[in-house]
């Protein structure tokens, strides 16, 4: 049966409406870690699914086995006409920046870094906020009076994670003992379990109880170590308290799964804006993380103490260093 050129018409343009969801093509690009990292990607995957279980709308995925498809990536998904692009993590930058200008009708979303074009939303985290609060944390729990940090690569992003640490825990004992350490100076560093778990080891080793990791999926390897020695680890990005119930004090949660939930929800619904958008603890971007896992671990009075300096924080009566301010200097 032929279809009157009326209904083709209002289908075109009801195909063409923002908000319908049938012209809405939504891509996600992990970093080439992968979503089952227990971390950021995986992170980013929760934040998609949980747009897709409350939309009814599918999204496509794909994780890169190395940097060089990561161009490749972004253009097919482009020309193919999807939109938006999502991209993951910092390494992605230099291509978007390249990318964006040949498609200037796509949106497109990067977590972890910023992106200056006119169709790009940059999502960016104060994790020296989040990081100062798990930092007061383990300068609370430890019984040494030392404690430690094991990054991943070694870039501003992560000393920025570092240096919140160090700030948290020596507002709580100004003769605190911070070792730190990093995985390594290439990619490589975020999937290195082994040489993450073995730094871990050696501070331990050295004295401290407390160890906080920001190193990707290579900071599972610091979650073991702490579990087979006794001690206590951090987890960060997701909450990663149930994985050694007991033995990991907290995580740093780091709400990348609200970052992607929010840029999809909001190109689904037309309100999605370019520019920079800086999620801290003010706007439930970062925290700790307290589940039935870890509440035993910390003490009412620890979590009363931390709280209050989590709302000073948020009011601006703790300043909080931010790495990158002291490499603007």
């Amino acid at each position: 049966m032929s279809r009157s050129p009326i209904l083709l018409l209002a289908l075109l343009l009801l195909l063409s409406c923002p908000g319908t969801g049938l012209a809405f093509k939504p891509a996600l690009l992990y970093d080439q870690v992968g979503k089952s990292d227990k971390s950021f990607n995986e992170a980013a995957f929760k934040g998609a699914e949980r747009f897709a279980g409350e939309s009814g709308l599918p999204y496509h995925e794909f994780t890169p086995t190395n940097e060089s498809q990561y161009a490749q990536a972004m253009q097919r998904f482009a020309a193919r006409g999807f939109d938006p692009i999502i991209v993951i993590g910092f390494s992605y930058a230099s291509v978007l920046e390249q990318i964006a200008p040949q498609f200037p009708d796509t949106r497109f979303v990067i977590v972890d870094m910023v992106v200056d074009r006119p169709n790009v939303e940059s999502v960016v985290f104060r994790e020296h906020e989040g990081s100062f609060l798990v930092g007061m944390i383990a300068a609370m729990k430890s019984g040494t009076g030392k404690v430690g940090f094991v990054g991943g690569m070694d870039i501003p992003l992560i000393r920025k994670f570092a240096l919140g640490y160090r700030e948290g825990a020596e507002y709580v004992n100004k003769r605190i003992v911070v070792y730190e350490n990093m995985t390594g100076t290439t990619p490589a560093a975020w999937g290195d379990p082994i040489k993450a778990g073995e730094l871990a080891r050696s501070q331990f080793d050295r004295g401290a109880d407390v160890v906080y990791q920001a190193a990707g999926s290579s900071g599972l390897g610091v979650l073991q170590a702490a579990a087979d020695l006794h001690k206590f680890s951090i987890g960060t990005d997701a909450n990663q308290n149930y994985l050694h119930p007991g033995s990991v004090l907290t995580s740093m949660v780091k709400r990348v799964d609200l970052a992607v939930y929010e840029a999809l929800r909001d190109a689904r619904n037309g309100t999605w804006q370019a520019g920079i958008r800086s999620l801290g603890l003010a706007e439930g971007g970062v925290d700790y993380a307290l589940d039935e896992y870890n509440e035993a671990l910390i003490t009412p009075a620890m979590r009363a103490r931390v709280d209050k300096a989590k709302a000073d924080i948020i009011a601006g009566k703790i300043k909080v260093t931010n790495y990158f301010d002291i490499m603007d200097k």
